[in-house]
């Protein structure tokens, strides 16, 4: 059986689905429904058993023989939320329960950091071992995140294979749930087909143009394809980048939104809230030659045909993937 924590969520769901068309249907499905979509996001999924986050480390424990490897997708997500006691046990204590259950009835976990953890870029964003104890990020839900990437790296009782993706910045279908905290592309599509036109934040940095903000914006598809590779192989454990390799602007990629939707692109600025702009990150980008260097070799999604992808097969009719 292969488990997935957050499997009615953006990510978790997808991979569900991926690994639905693979052929793997004996999956164990844990996370807490508390929105209508996450519902949806597992409606056509195939699986064995759908376990509630809470009594999940019961079960685990239950049927340890039985597991063969286990993604923990399942997080607090927020990125401007302030509750710190939430953060430190959904995103870090109950991580560090997983690892030490992984631990002790040996099955390989993969789990989720993220591209947060880097804040505001300033020491570079590799994902050397040796730099992810510099890094410094911007908000409660980074540091968790970065919290459990040190724990980790600090333990030398470890399930057999583990792997810690820091994912950049993840559009693709399901993720019509996430409120504010979906991807822009979903945003700029609702705005757009509303009211025609779309506005981004002007820039309030002297080295960036309004619009030049960057982003490496990751399809999805690519995400779930890392994460299957990584099962597949089982080799060199440690943390690793999830991202294109090629930081895009937000201008770029409401363009392609527009163009997406056929529509001329008509966009405005507005001044980013005074409360983000000290933890607004202007830039990131996916230092990914240590994914290349343990054998991942397909190609990245481009922006522009993963926007026409998103837009065209997912949210013109809202379905799930």
């Amino acid at each position: 059986m292969i488990v997935i924590t957050g499997a009615a969520g953006f990510i978790g769901s997808y991979l569900t689905g991926k690994l639905n068309k693979a052929g793997y249907t004996d999956l164990i499905l844990v996370d807490k429904i508390d929105h209508p979509w996450k519902e949806l996001n597992l409606k056509t999924k195939k699986y064995r058993e759908f376990v509630d986050r809470d009594l999940f480390f019961k079960w685990l424990i239950a049927n340890s023989h039985d597991v063969e490897f286990i993604f923990h997708l399942g997080a607090r997500t927020d990125t401007v939320g302030q509750e710190p006691h939430l953060y430190q046990q959904l995103n870090l204590i109950y991580s560090q329960r997983l690892w030490n259950i992984c631990s002790e009835i040996q099955v390989p976990l993969l789990y989720a950091s993220s591209a947060a953890t880097y804040g505001n870029g300033e020491e570079g964003f590799s994902d050397s071992h040796q730099n992810i104890s510099n890094l410094r990020p911007l908000n409660l839900y980074g540091w968790s995140k970065h919290d459990f990437d040190i724990w980790a790296l600090k333990q030398v009782r470890t399930p057999p294979f583990w792997g810690g993706m820091k994912f950049f910045n993840v559009y693709g279908p399901n993720e019509y749930h996430k409120g504010r905290m979906a991807s822009v592309v979903m945003h700029a599509f609702k705005t757009i087909r509303e009211t025609g036109k779309m506005e981004l934040f002007r820039s309030h940095h002297h080295d960036y143009r309004d619009g030049e903000q960057s982003r490496d914006f990751v399809f999805v598809e690519d995400i779930a394809d890392v994460m299957m590779y990584f099962m597949d192989t089982q080799k060199n454990r440690g943390i690793y980048n999830v991202g294109t390799g090629k930081a895009r602007s937000f201008l770029d990629l409401t363009v392609s939104v527009f163009s997406s939707m056929n529509l001329t692109p008509e966009i405005s600025f507005v001044e980013t809230p005074v409360d983000l702009r000290g933890r607004y990150q202007y830039f990131t980008e996916a230092e990914i030659q240590k994914l290349r260097d343990v054998g991942y070799t397909k190609p990245f999604t481009s922006l522009e045909d993963g926007v026409e992808i998103y837009v065209d097969e997912f949210l013109k009719s809202g379905v799930c993937y």
